[in-house]
């Protein structure tokens, strides 16, 4: 409990150091772009093929367990749009962005830092935590939303193909289930579960970075570590977020 509490101060004694007044602002702009090509542009490519295949299997799953006939047919394109917008495009590929991105995030930095080059940083006056933290805050917290949005699209596509190519709706059905009793605010739930998720995924990921002792071992550790601790308070996040905006 005491351990616990003492990485929870540090983390937050981090935090503070990261968002402390940037001393150069065109050179964070600079970093800001980089990491929004390392992290953002370069995570579509995953996440798109993520999303078509859990769309089709949704659509095929929900249609295999309707197959009552009280049940009409486009209750399948219905439940393979909320399935996707409410759980999958914001839960489940931050936690597959945990993964890629968490990572990357966490061996980058914690290399840095047993290479002294953090060391260096500070010797020069420069506010490491600001320097290597703050551009990868920023950059997932404004591309996460448009890789949502990307994930939502490509699934609802994949389940559409899906389930005109197997044969278990019609395409008109499954636009009409797609449409049927659509509440935007879905969308925002979505979103908004999203900037929470990208900020403890590139906060956590660096905080494991930033510390660690050692040489290359602890640094795959350190890797390792930022995924599972990114995972588990996602998907906690993920209970308090619904209950108080779903309520």
């Amino acid at each position: 409990m005491f351990r616990f509490l003492t990485q929870l101060g540090r983390y937050f004694l981090l935090l503070k150091k990261v968002f402390s007044k940037p001393e150069k602002a065109v050179i964070y702009y600079k970093l800001t772009m980089r990491e929004f090509v390392y992290l953002g542009l370069n995570s579509i490519g995953i996440i798109t093929i993520i999303s078509f295949f859990m769309g089709a299997v949704i659509t095929l799953q929900t249609a295999y367990n309707t197959e009552n006939p009280i049940y009409p047919t486009y209750l399948i394109g219905l439940g393979c749009r909320d399935s996707i917008i409410l759980e999958f495009s914001s839960t489940v590929a931050a936690l597959i962005l945990a993964g890629k991105v968490g990572s990357n995030i966490a061996s980058e930095i914690g290399t840095m830092r047993v290479t002294e080059q953090i060391d260096a940083l500070e010797i020069m006056g420069v506010n490491s935590a600001s320097y290597l933290i703050l551009p990868k805050i920023v950059a997932t917290l404004l591309f996460n939303p448009f890789l949502t949005l990307i994930s939502i699209i490509v699934g609802i596509f994949g389940g559409w193909i899906a389930g005109t190519m197997a044969g278990v709706i019609t395409s008109e059905d499954f636009i009409y289930g797609i449409q049927y009793a659509f509440i935007p605010y879905y969308i925002t739930y979505s979103l908004i579960k999203t900037l929470f998720f990208a900020f403890i995924i590139a906060s956590v990921s660096s905080f494991q970075g930033y510390y660690v002792e050692g040489g290359s071992l602890e640094v795959g550790r350190a890797s390792t570590k930022a995924v599972v601790y990114s995972s588990v308070l996602i998907l906690m996040f993920n209970v308090i977020l619904t209950q108080l905006l779903l309520s």
